[in-house]
């Protein structure tokens, strides 16, 4: 059951991107000079002497600023990126405009895959972000099988753009606040038409995901780069979400530089250096990373134990088009192993049920402190045609939401695997 809309129109994403005018090249390149003037940044090219369009580039996300480094690297090429329909709120004209191909985030979109083929054949760059979110942690998120059949599919060269600092620069989980960090972005021609001729998708995974392991609490740290603000550790726990000394899921807060439970009473100082120490005992986790893992491990064994479900109240606003989120007002919201998530709501006299079975999603996208509704934690929940933002009644719950979904489908898609290959 769909939502009854008033309207029942939605944007557009089937649509080839225009070609980016050149006159935009230079504006873009002249604005990012100037939003870049006074932040300590490199743009370092590695294997990539005489090459030219068309190529894809493949590119970790970290912030907003990546886009504008991205610009940099490869004027004064014309370049298309591949954005997220929220990029497209209340100014889908100017993202038209400048050629952004528009997608909803973790669905299946073939449409994508034919826009992304037009660009290359017109001779352009191509520039997605595979891991489709911004790094919660500075570390590599999940990167879907499905990537090496895409570059394959289209046998041009493949750039993968590393971003490092930009995520210490301005962490997601509070982005508000800029810290003064060197941005370090290196672009490195990883794979050539030669080379895809002959490799087989596994191969070519393998090559993106060896190409893709980054750490911006690794780099800090051997970097010698200090982080003096006195709010550096504010908001942190919306990704160290889980207190490895008493357990709980739901007492963590962090406020200043220091991370603390509530519910145990136990801190750590997140040090200038981006080192973890606890206050008083033993530092469970000193390299923030670690932590992060540490809790997805807990999530995956909860799952394997049959103990894993969510239920809770939601507040919803769907985004249809791009120029209002429609406010749909409570659901409930559930996700567990068989069933993934399913959204069920009643708006304009009658019911809606929206459901994302497991292997039709297989990461999810999480907003911290969301910009354009109202800043709090949110997930999207997004069909071909409609995407549903999400904000939880329980606090602090979006991060193992992410964890879930990607452990829930990469375990369905093994089984499934395996079924295939008992089969023959």
């Amino acid at each position: 059951m769909d939502v009854n809309y008033k309207d029942p129109k939605r944007y557009k994403t089937a649509k080839y991107p225009i070609r980016q005018p050149w006159y935009l090249t230079w504006l873009i390149w002249i604005l990012s000079k100037i939003v870049l003037a006074l932040k300590p940044h490199k743009v370092e090219k590695i294997g990539m002497e005489g090459l030219k369009p068309p190529y894809m580039i493949l590119s970790n996300h970290m912030s907003f600023v990546d886009f504008e480094l991205v610009a940099l690297g490869t004027h004064p090429h014309k370049v298309n990126n591949v954005v997220n329909i929220d990029g497209f709120y209340q100014r889908p004209w100017l993202l038209e405009w400048i050629g952004a191909i528009c997608t909803r985030k973790f669905t299946t979109d073939l449409h994508l895959v034919k826009s992304i083929r037009k660009v290359l054949q017109r001779g352009d760059i191509l520039c997605m972000y595979p891991e489709a979110r911004y790094s919660p942690c500075g570390t590599t998120s999940y990167l879907p099988d499905s990537l090496g059949a895409l570059v394959r599919m289209c046998r041009v060269p493949v750039v993968v753009t590393i971003h490092r600092g930009n995520y210490l620069h301005a962490p997601f989980w509070n982005f508000r606040k800029k810290r003064k960090v060197p941005m370090h972005t290196t672009m490195k021609l990883v794979l050539t038409p030669e080379q895809l001729k002959t490799m087989s998708t596994d191969e070519v995974n393998a090559v993106l995901r060896k190409a893709f392991e980054y750490d911006d609490y690794r780099y800090q740290k051997e970097n010698g780069i200090r982080i003096t603000e006195s709010f550096r550790a504010e908001g942190m726990h919306k990704i160290l979400y889980q207190c490895p000394h008493c357990m709980s899921e739901t007492g963590m807060a962090s406020e200043g530089v220091e991370i603390f439970c509530r519910d145990c009473g136990k801190r750590w100082t997140l040090n200038e250096d981006g080192t973890l120490k606890a206050n008083e005992g033993k530092t469970e986790f000193s390299h923030v990373p670690d932590w992060f893992a540490w809790e997805r491990e807990q999530v995956r064994e909860e799952i394997e134990r049959g103990d894993y479900r969510f239920e809770d109240e939601v507040d919803v606003h769907s985004l249809p088009r791009c120029w209002k989120f429609e406010p749909l007002g409570k659901a409930t919201l559930t996700h567990d192993p068989e069933n993934g998530f399913v959204l069920e709501g009643h708006y304009r006299g009658q019911d809606y049920r929206i459901q994302r079975e497991p292997l039709q999603i297989n990461s999810l996208h999480v907003e911290y402190d969301f910009p354009h509704i109202k800043p709090l934690d949110c997930v999207d929940i997004s069909t071909e045609n409609d995407s549903f933002y999400c904000f939880p009644t329980k606090q602090n719950v979006v991060t193992k939401l992410a964890f879930s979904t990607e452990i829930i489908y990469q375990r369905k898609e093994n089984e499934a695997k395996q079924k295939r290959a008992a089969r023959g």
